[in-house]
This record gives structure tokens, sequence and C-alpha cells, in this order.
């Protein structure tokens, strides 16, 4: 612990005192190094003790024509064209993916997935130095494989029933799905378990943790953005959309108006960036949302069909995407001088989720920002010139996926009957004649189905 403190006081952060307070205060409990006697506890206290870098992310990797268009600018108005330049780069690639339809999109959840992991396990590789340790690196990669595996082919038996009973190999796969993964898992546990070497097992134990918290942050939440994309793009669309819209609302807001500080965790935000970031993103929701609501490419769920063995983004739009007469409140039909307003039921759904955006969604960036404090970092890494990491660009949408999710299946989804037929259609054929039997029963009981015409004598 001593060494701890040492090594804490000799950093560079502008926050040492505070640092080391911290440090003082939860080092003991949350690493447990206050209670070894024995002499192994005292050489991993001493070998495992994490000495962070003073940066990890910190070389500008701005292409040097960018540099010299800008040398005559103040740095903060530097930092806001290279940060608003690349915006507009990310936002047309953004347009250009969705056009390109949902197999894309979901090659693009893939690939940042895998990015963000990468850029999460580096830095833990990095701060605890384990270099020497066995097997690190390979088996954080095998367990994303695992991970992936599991989450994945749950989708691919949930969406793709009719492809998966038309293939042999894939029944196969579908029928023992979770067992697999599990011996898949059990093989990289077994694989940890004979890697540990005496002298580095807590160092081990740390990076085992390390890498299966980064799995539950990144994959889980990765497979919801993905879940949420077939539910019908507006759903993919508007999230990721409105989270965008509070980012760059909320650095205009607090760029040009920003006096107060919001947090200390991210010294630059400020409450007229929240606020005004609150308002714009509710406003720009809802014009969104208006405007998707128009187009079955947006609003139908993302189905695949057997006969084209393709995508398909065709049906009857359901009630949320139907215009609908509301009778506004006494107060505001005093204030706008109307009675009634015509709306999707969509754009009201995304008042609740631009609301959340606003509100809840910057806690992810400051929960991100907590830990580049506590590593002493100041991004994930430099990908994207300006705005740090992967990472640093996608640590509210991960948040604002798990809310989507949560909302579809609270609020607006109810039993999907194309799963269940596709669950009913692998059952054995006894089974399946006792279910339509009882079906059977059961409708014509409540009169749902027309009685047997009475034979003539």
């Amino acid at each position: 612990m001593t060494e701890l403190r040492k090594r804490g006081a000799g950093g560079g952060d502008p926050d040492t005192a505070e640092n080391i307070s911290d440090k003082e205060a939860d080092g003991d409990d949350r690493l447990g190094l206050s209670g070894d006697t024995e002499g192994e506890c005292d050489a991993d206290s001493k070998t495992d003790t994490p000495d962070v870098p003073a940066s990890t992310a910190d070389t500008d990797n701005t292409p040097e024509c960018l540099n010299k268009a800008l040398e005559g600018l103040p740095p903060k108005w530097r930092n806001y064209c290279i940060r608003g330049l690349l915006s507009i780069c990310m936002i047309s690639g953004f347009f250009l993916m969705i056009y390109m339809g949902p197999i894309m999109l979901i090659f693009v959840v893939m690939g940042v997935q895998i990015k963000c992991f990468q850029e999460i396990i580096t830095i833990g590789y990095r701060v605890y130095h384990s270099y020497e340790l066995p097997w690190f690196r390979t088996l954080s990669w095998y367990f994303l494989i695992c991970v992936n595996y599991f989450f994945y082919g749950e989708t691919l038996a949930d969406y793709f029933g009719a492809l998966v009973r038309r293939e042999e190999p894939l029944q196969f796969l579908a029928r023992y799905h979770r067992f697999i993964s599990f011996t898949l898992y059990l093989a990289g546990f077994c694989m940890f378990v004979l890697s540990l070497v005496k002298k580095h097992y807590r160092l081990q134990f740390y990076m085992f943790a390390w890498t299966h918290v980064t799995l539950l942050i990144v994959v889980t939440q990765s497979h919801l953005v993905i879940q949420n994309l077939f539910e019908g793009m507006i759903w993919y669309i508007v999230p990721i959309s409105i989270v965008i819209c509070n980012d760059i609302m909320a650095y205009l807001f607090g760029f040009f108006f920003g006096r107060t500080p919001l947090i200390k965790l991210s010294p630059k935000k400020t409450w007229e960036g929240f606020i005004g970031g609150f308002f714009s993103t509710v406003v720009f929701g809802f014009i969104l949302a208006y405007l998707l609501s128009q187009f079955q490419y947006f609003v139908c769920p993302v189905e695949f069909s057997s006969e084209t063995n393709r995508f398909t983004v065709e049906c009857e739009p359901s009630d949320l995407f139907v215009m609908q007469e509301y009778t506004l409140p006494a107060a505001l039909q005093n204030t706008l001088s109307w009675k009634t307003v015509n709306l999707y039921p969509f754009q009201i759904h995304s008042i609740f989720l631009s609301s959340f955006a606003s509100l809840i969604g910057p806690f992810g960036g400051f929960f991100a920002s907590g830990f580049k404090r506590a590593f002493k970092i100041k991004d994930f890494a430099n990908t994207i010139p300006g705005h740090g990491g992967i990472m640093d660009r996608f640590d509210c949408q991960y948040l604002m996926a798990t809310f989507t999710h949560v909302y579809i299946a609270s609020f607006v989804r109810g039993p999907n009957p194309s799963k269940l037929l596709q669950q009913l259609l692998t059952l054995q054929p006894e089974q399946q004649l006792s279910i339509f039997n009882i079906l059977h029963s059961q409708l014509k009981e409540r009169g749902l189905l027309p009685l047997p015409a009475v034979q003539a004598e």
C-alpha cells in the first residue's frame, strides 16, 4: 500500500492531492492489500500494483495538411474546427451506412464493438504492465469470440428460423447452441486457471475481471443495438442520432455560452451546454421521428425472407407509425389556440427517448471521464483526430441502447407472433398437434371460430 501511495504521489495529474486521498480512502478495501501477511501475498502486492502511465493516448494524429491549414487559429478554435470537420465526416459516413441497409449496419456495430473492446483491453494491458502475463491477450480475445458466438447464435435462432430449419448443420448448432457456448467458455476458463503463475496471481485475476467487465459493457450492449435494429431501423437510427445531436449541441452551447461548471469529472461540461443540449435534442428527436415515420424502410421490422434469401423491410406499418389525432390539454389549447394536433404516436415515444439521451445519457460520458481520470489518460485512444478513440464517441451510445431495448420491451412490443411460430415449428409433430388442438378448442369456446355447418339429412 505504501508503494501504491508513493506511485500515486508521483503522477502528473493536476488533481494529485485529490487522487491520493481517493486511493488512500478506498485502496485497501478495493484491492485487498491491507490484510496480506503471508510472503506470497506480499510479493503479489509489490508486483501487481498498477503503475499508471502518464497517458496512453496523448499523441496528436491530426493529418499534417489539416494542421497546416489551421495553424494560424487559436488552440480553442483550432480544436473546434477539427472536431467539427471530423463530426461532419462521421455523420456523412453514418448516412451512407443507413443507405446500404441493415446488413451493413450490423457489420458496423460489430466493428465498433471490436474496436471498443481493443481500446479498453489495451489500457488494462498497459496500466497493469501485463506484458509478461501468459495468455492474457489471447484469452481476452478468445472470451470475446465466445461471448459473440453466444449472442449472435441466439439472434440467428430468433430471426433466421427459416434459414436454420433449412440447413442441417445449422439445425444441430441451434439445438445445442447454449451447451456449445458454455463448453467454449469452460475451455477458456480452464486455460486461464492453467496459466496462473506464482507471484502474479492477483494481477492475473485483475486482468480476468477487467476482461469480463469489458465484455459486459461492450458486447452485451452492442448486441442490444442489433436487437433494436431488428425491431425496425427507426429504433436504431433515432436513439443513435439523438445522442449525437445532444453531444454536438451541448458542445456548441457550452462553447459559446458556457460559464457554470456542471460536474468535476468533466471540467469542460457546463450547465448552459447541458440545458441547451436538452431542449435542442428533444426538438430534433421530435422532428426526426416525424420524418422517418413516413417511410416503410425505417419503420418495418427487419426480417429475413427464406424465398429471396435477403432481408426485407416491407410491412403494413403498425399503429405507432400511423398519423392520429390527439386532443391538447386545456392549458395548451388556450395558449396555442389549437384543440387537436395530428401526430405519429412514435413522436411521443421520441420525447421520452430524447429526454433520456439528454438527462441520463451524459452520465455514460461522466462514467467514462471518471474511468480516464482514474488511470490518468486523456482519451481511450487516438483513432479519431479531435475526438479520441471509438470508445470516447460511444460511451453514451451503449447506455442509450440499453434504455431503448428496455423501453421497447416495457412500453411498445407485445408478444411476437413470428418468433412464437418459429419456436412451434421446431417442436415434434405430436407436440405441434397437441398445441393445435388446445388452441382450436380455446378459439371455439370464445366464439372466434365458425361452427361446423350442419350436414343435410
